[in-house]
């Protein structure tokens, strides 16, 4: 079964051609505005900034970050932002930062941050610095790193930060890193300025390197002159080896000469002599013939030897004195040569010793200073130290002890005070009882102190033994009796008041004062 198609597409199409043109333009319009609108909404990132896409991106996701390339943007769902990837340098003028050996320290630095490209650090950074005026991002990035900068130094010494440099970067690149990822932003460059102190403990140890670097330097050029002047010492004392060796060989050699010029003149004087001889033979033979002419030809021929003889020693001794100049004036000159060769040696050595010597004395002076002066100086601290502690605890004791004493005089003032009023209290009492007679009062007075007055003169006579004692004494003239006599006469005589007295108070005198004794009646005593 065939549908009626085109019945149908000819009753839809008009008839006119302008409602086609009007139909095509409008297709047209809607196709450009359709390319238009997508054109528009396809966002491209810039390679110096980062394309966040927030709205409806995706379940469990607050933006979409695309460092590079581009992305749809869907209308009414979603919309766009930039954040820009040029680095922020920050300053951090720090100061008075507490170092792990209690000194504090000035660093100014200077650190260069900006946003990460990682995925999850630009999703923190979306999150967390989207919209924000760059002024607020350098002021939480200079807050994180100074804390991390003071936490950084308060775990290590003014020597490791001085000296380990390194060490003091990658803890501060560690830790800073860190804490500024948690906001989506990464540590390009940190410029540590300068490193200072407030009490010049790192110049101090800066002076020190440099004195020690100076004195290994002064070392080192003491021994580089030293090992100079010894190479010339040996260049000079080889060379004077090889003069003095050439030398006796030209001697060798000129005493080889004379030896050969010797031999020759004696194997001449052989020749001569047996010419001689050979001569005479003949002339012997032929004495007897020509005796007269022999005679003159021996003459001549002695004469003539004799000239030849002389002739050749002559020779010989000009030659061996000549000989023997050369040798005294090479001798002469070998020591010359050696004379100036140890010289120098000498005056090299010398110079050498005293370059060394003051090296020495540069390293001994240094090291005096390190290993005398600064532990004298902490010794001196120290002791400093200890005499203010141990005058502050001795101050502390005297106000202790002062105050004990005080309390201790308070006590006994008061503990004195009470016996005294006690004591007026007593005699007020007394006095009072005694108000009809008041001349009993003074007597049991006495008799209160009675046992210490007894007690006192007892001691004064108890180690006396009056049967060992024996007096002398011219007396005072007449009948009266002397100064012994006197005091014994009175104590005696005070002996029966004092029982009596005793008596009436109830009180028991010791054995050696004696007892009063009853004497019997005279009944008895006739009887």
């Amino acid at each position: 079964m065939r549908l009626p198609i085109l019945p149908l597409l000819q009753d839809l199409v008009p008839p006119n051609p302008l409602v086609w043109l009007g139909l095509a333009g409008a297709a047209v319009l809607v196709l450009v505005f359709f390319i238009t609108f997508v054109v528009r909404q396809y966002k491209r990132c810039p390679s110096n900034k980062i394309l966040v896409l927030y709205g409806k991106v995706g379940a469990n996701r607050a933006a979409q970050c695309i460092h590079g390339g581009g992305k749809f943007v869907i209308p009414l769902l979603q919309d766009f932002a930039y954040l820009s990837l040029e680095p922020t340098v920050i300053d951090i003028p720090l100061q008075g930062a507490l170092s792990l050996n209690n000194i504090r320290v000035n660093v100014p630095a200077t650190f260069t941050v900006g946003i990460a490209t990682e995925p999850v650090l630009m999703n923190a950074a979306a999150e967390r610095l989207l919209f924000l005026p760059e002024r607020k991002i350098q002021e939480q990035a200079q807050d994180i790193i100074l804390g991390q900068l003071r936490l950084v130094i308060a775990t290590l010494t003014i020597e490791e930060i001085n000296k380990d440099r390194e060490k003091f970067m990658n803890l501060i690149n560690t830790n800073v890193t860190e804490e500024i990822n948690k906001i989506g932003l990464t540590l390009i460059n940190v410029n540590i300025r300068d490193i200072t102190d407030e009490s010049g403990y790192i110049e101090a140890i800066g002076k020190r390197a440099a004195a020690e670097a100076i004195n290994r330097a002064r070392v080192e050029v003491a021994q580089q002159v030293r090992d100079g002047a010894t190479g010339e010492a040996i260049a000079d004392r080889e060379k004077a080896i090889s003069v003095a060796s050439e030398v006796a060989q030209a001697a060798t050699g000129e005493k080889e000469a004379e030896q050969r010029q010797r031999v020759a003149v004696a194997a001449y004087e052989a020749s001569a002599i047996k010419g001689e001889v050979e001569a005479k033979r003949d002339r012997e033979i032929a004495m007897a013939q020509r005796e007269a002419e022999t005679m003159a030809a021996r003459k001549e021929a002695e004469q003539q030897q004799r000239i030849q003889v002389a002739q050749a020693e002559s020779t010989a001794i000009q030659g061996e004195n000549t000989s023997q100049a050369q040798i005294a004036e090479s001798n002469a000159r070998l020591a010359e040569v050696k004379a100036e060769s140890k010289q120098r040696a000498l005056v090299a050595g010398a110079q050498a010793d005293e370059t060394i010597l003051k090296a020495e004395r540069s390293r001994e002076l240094a090291r005096l200073g390190k290993e005398r002066l600064a532990p004298e100086e902490v010794e001196k601290t120290r002791v400093e130290i200890e005499a203010e502690a141990a005058a502050e605890r001795s101050r502390r004791e005297a106000r202790g002890a002062a105050d004990a004493m005080l309390a201790k005089y308070k006590a006994e003032a008061d503990g004195l005070r009470q016996v005294l009023e006690a004591k007026a209290d007593g005699y007020r009492k007394l006095v009072e009882a005694c108000a009809e007679h008041p001349e009993i009062a003074p007597t049991l007075l006495l008799i209160e102190e009675l046992p210490e007055l007894v007690r006192e003169q007892v001691k004064a006579i108890q180690n006396l033994r009056i049967d060992k004692i024996t007096v002398w004494e011219s007396g005072r003239g007449g009948a009266g009796n002397g100064a012994t006599a006197d005091f014994l006469s009175s104590l005696i005589g005070s002996l029966p008041a004092m029982h009596e007295l005793a008596k009436q108070a109830g009180i028991e005198l010791p054995q050696v004062l004696g007892k009063i004794k009853t004497e019997p009646p005279e009944s008895q005593t006739e009887g």
